[in-house]
């Protein structure tokens, strides 16, 4: 057998794996968990809940947002604390004019003043808007970015899924905004190798294998924040969501995460460059800053999702029929295990087979991310660069 055909043989090997052995990553039935519906499943006493939106120059998208969050139908106490992270574009000013419109729950707008050193500007804000939060003592915490919308019913079904099933920290992936031709492309193939890299069954599971959660939306109980101290046992942290979910964890909380049926992120991304940018800033300390394995990354990334389409086109044009028979399997699979994301972002089924082209994509961001980390810029967000921030820690 010639070499492509060898290669093309490992990747359909990998494909088989992959389809059977990594907690069937794709599929998309990981919703909130059962019983969240159920007014049977409703705690009698609904729980104090303290809303944290961090938000630095947000002003475009907060019309859509806020709104969502103030007018949530809930029976218990709650209220929304929006830590304005030194906004230069009226943030704070229109959080408050929102408010006076919409009415609803009760809005306090805080600002923290510029990151202490060792803290990256997220977390510095949630750090604010928690102590503030805890001074109120709720029970739980729910933990959204500034541009994520909630359905009036969200915040009722994550205290119901938490109180129900016992959880420390309820997650959901806020279903990002598809709606340009590179969000098409590129969005839905994000949640995908995130939930191949994190599959949530494993994060699920009575014996968890994997742990993580999705920053855009995250339900905590206060008092599992206090066991696992963060946000300062993170404040490092540029993959916040994922570390926040291990520092949990560590502390003995139970968790969940899931894809979002009521929670979406009203986030434009319309351009490729937007994208790049969004995917860049971490992608390299997901990797935790290490060049061996990110060589293993661009390896298996080439292995697994470009040689197929390479060992078709060999097969085709030069006559190598065992590299065009595995590779059109393993190019087969890719595509089928795709199809559940697409169908879950309402998109047309004939972007599966496209994937191996995004991968590619996602391959030059990750190389990109890294040259930016070697040089210096590290995680570059919203005026701020964190030349070298720390990975998510891994245990």
């Amino acid at each position: 057998m010639s070499a492509i055909a060898w290669i093309a043989t490992g990747s359909l090997a990998a494909w088989g794996w992959l389809l059977l052995g990594q907690g069937f990553f794709w599929r998309t039935d990981q919703r909130l968990p059962p019983n969240a519906a159920h007014a049977r499943a409703e705690p009698r006493n609904w729980p104090r809940v303290a809303v944290v939106v961090p938000a630095r120059d947000e002003a475009e998208v907060l019309p859509l947002s806020l709104p969502s969050l103030l007018t949530q139908d809930y029976p218990g106490d709650a209220e929304v604390l929006l830590v304005d992270d030194n906004s230069t574009d009226g943030t704070g000013k229109l959080a408050r004019e929102l408010a006076g419109r919409y009415g609803g729950l009760p809005l306090t707008v805080v600002t923290p003043g510029e990151p202490a050193a060792g803290w990256t500007g997220k977390l510095w804000a949630l750090r604010h808007g928690t102590a503030l939060a805890r001074a109120r003592e709720p029970e739980f915490l729910l933990l959204t970015d500034a541009d994520i919308a909630h359905e009036p019913d969200s915040l009722r079904l994550l205290v119901t899924s938490a109180t129900a099933n016992g959880l420390d920290l309820v997650s959901q992936m806020a279903r990002l905004r598809v709606a340009s031709g590179w969000e098409r492309l590129v969005v839905p193939a994000f949640v995908y190798f995130f939930a191949q890299l994190y599959p949530f069954r494993w994060i699920n599971g009575r014996r968890p294998r994997a742990t993580a959660a999705a920053g855009g939306c995250v339900l905590l109980r206060t008092e599992a924040a206090e066991r696992a101290r963060v946000p300062e046992a993170i404040r490092q942290a540029v993959i916040d969501d994922v570390s926040l979910a291990r520092a949990v964890r560590r502390a003995g909380g139970r968790i969940w995460l899931g894809l979002a049926e009521r929670v979406d992120s009203v986030r434009p991304y319309p351009r490729l460059a937007d994208l790049w940018r969004m995917v860049s800033r971490s992608a390299y300390a997901q990797l935790r800053h290490n060049p061996v394995v990110l060589a293993g990354t661009v390896a298996g990334l080439a292995v697994v999702y470009l040689a197929p389409p390479v060992a078709v086109a060999a097969g085709a044009f030069a006559g190598d029929a065992v590299a065009g028979a595995a590779g059109g399997l393993a190019w087969a699979v890719m595509a089928g295990t795709y199809l559940p994301m697409l169908r879950y972002y309402r998109q047309p089924l004939w972007l599966a087979p496209t994937l191996p082209f995004t991968a590619l994509l996602y391959l030059l961001m990750t190389v990109d991310s890294a040259v930016r980390h070697y040089r210096g810029r590290g995680a570059a967000w919203k005026g701020r660069v964190y030349a070298r921030p720390e990975a998510a820690p891994d245990r």
